[in-house]
């Protein structure tokens, strides 16, 4: 970052959000985040909001997602205090909203222009039309593929494809004898991993988790059709050990060549163009999430990372000021001076997709910026539904529920039981969850 860029912003756009924590001198933030490259980017530029704001100093706690999420959530749930700001996903923030664990941030300064954070993210962060946390980063899922597979095989793949588009081109790209495999898709059990995939894969077949009286609906045609098309896919045209890969490995996976298609969250796609790590950066071409024939539903996948401030933090002015700093436009700039547009923070702001510099350097950003404005998270199938959530259901139980049937689904990806048994499984694990847990309420 130069000099120049470092006092233009420090004098300007940071006083602007510095009034914020005047009334309060001396603190010091304690920030509980995850271990992904943009938060830890995020810390290492941090020196313009100190030069700013000498008053306040931050404090990392630095987590791997998993640990993080049980951290901070038992934290705000017993209202300890320890954290001061939280990096959140978008399943968390109604839930927690909801439990009034939350400040709203409903008084940010005006230079945050809470009007240029793209519509479909600001609602998912939204209760009652109050914004709970502060989108860092957002994505969606779609279709990342190669064009020089798919010009070599003769197959086409349009930009809204469906489900026997996608077959037929895996089936087109597959060459198991040299390693290249048609598609890859998630296989890692987790309800953040496989079921993440699935779920949005359901949607777009017209499938939902539960009925109106929150009875499961694994028994349903369109649970069957989802679940058996997504085994022949893996097992006809997918890599072998897929049951153990999720967004890292198959990130890697198509990086060296090896997937014809991968179908994943968009914010991969700076990483599948970049040519320091992909050896097929030059040959990358991007679609919608697919659907399934007569489905209006392109999966409704929809997630970013967060910062957000607990009810129970004493130092709420001074963590506005803070969370105003980091997922604001100049922060994007920024990043932008410092690294290339390529490695700015996507999907949260309207203006970074209006920004001709970064589409001249990001060849995605149309395609992501389509799919995330596609997804719908309050209605997440096209069959009437009791809850909200995009590739997640957001309740409570979610987590357990989601990460046991995504346990069966890769049990049935590794050949250890059948499709119909997995899904006997899903079915009747989750309604005893389900009852256990008091629903309907």
């Amino acid at each position: 970052m130069t000099t120049t860029f470092r006092a233009l912003l420090g004098a300007t756009a940071l006083c602007a959000v510095g009034s914020m924590a005047a009334a309060q001198d001396n603190v010091t933030l304690t920030i509980a985040t995850v271990n992904n490259g943009d938060m830890i980017r995020m810390q290492q530029m941090t020196a313009p909001f100190t030069e700013a704001n000498p008053n306040i100093q931050l404090e990392w706690v630095t987590l791997e997602e998993n640990i993080l999420r049980e951290r901070v959530t038992t934290d705000i749930a017993t209202s300890g205090g320890q954290y001061d700001v939280l990096t959140i996903g978008t399943y968390e923030v109604p839930i927690w909203a909801a439990q009034d664990w939350l400040t709203p941030l409903d008084d940010l300064p005006e230079s945050y222009n809470v009007d240029d954070l793209v519509p479909a993210v600001r609602a998912a962060l939204s209760v009652n039309d109050t914004l709970y946390a502060a989108p860092f980063y957002a994505e969606s899922a779609m279709v990342m593929y190669r064009t020089d597979l798919a010009e070599a095989a003769g197959v086409t793949i349009p930009d809204n494809p469906t489900w026997t588009d996608i077959t037929a081109a895996a089936k087109a790209m597959t060459d198991k004898e040299n390693e290249v495999y048609g598609i890859c898709l998630r296989g890692k059990p987790g309800w953040g991993e496989n079921m993440a995939f699935l779920t949005a894969m359901a949607n777009s077949y017209g499938a939902r988790w539960f009925d109106m009286e929150w009875a499961p609906q694994f028994d349903s045609p369109e649970w069957q059709a989802t679940l058996t098309d997504y085994l022949t896919l893996m097992n006809e045209y997918g890599p072998p050990g897929a049951s153990s890969n999720g967004f890292n490995e198959n990130l890697s996976l198509f990086q060296q060549g090896k997937c014809g298609m991968w179908i994943d969250a968009t914010v991969a796609a700076s990483f599948v163009t970049d040519p320091e790590d992909s050896t097929v950066a030059d040959s990358v071409g991007f679609a919608q999430f697919p659907n399934k024939e007569g489905v209006d539903n392109h999966g409704n996948w929809l997630w970013a990372w967060n910062l957000a401030i607990p009810a129970s933090s004493q130092k709420q002015d001074a963590a506005k000021t803070f969370v105003a700093w980091a997922t604001s436009q100049e922060y994007t700039n920024m990043v932008a001076e410092a690294e290339g547009w390529r490695a700015a923070p996507p999907g949260t702001r309207t203006s970074l997709y209006e920004n001709p510099d970064y589409q001249a350097e990001a060849p995605f950003a149309a395609m992501t910026l389509e799919s995330i404005n596609a997804a719908d998270t309050q209605k997440s199938s096209v069959q009437d539904i009791p809850y909200t959530g995009g590739q997640f259901v957001a309740i409570p139980e979610f987590q357990g529920i989601g990460t046991a049937v995504g346990q069966t689904f890769s049990a049935a990806l590794a050949g250890q039981m059948s499709a119909e048994d997995a899904l006997a499984a899903a079915q009747s694990s989750t309604a005893r969850e389900m009852a256990r847990a008091g629903y309907p309420k």
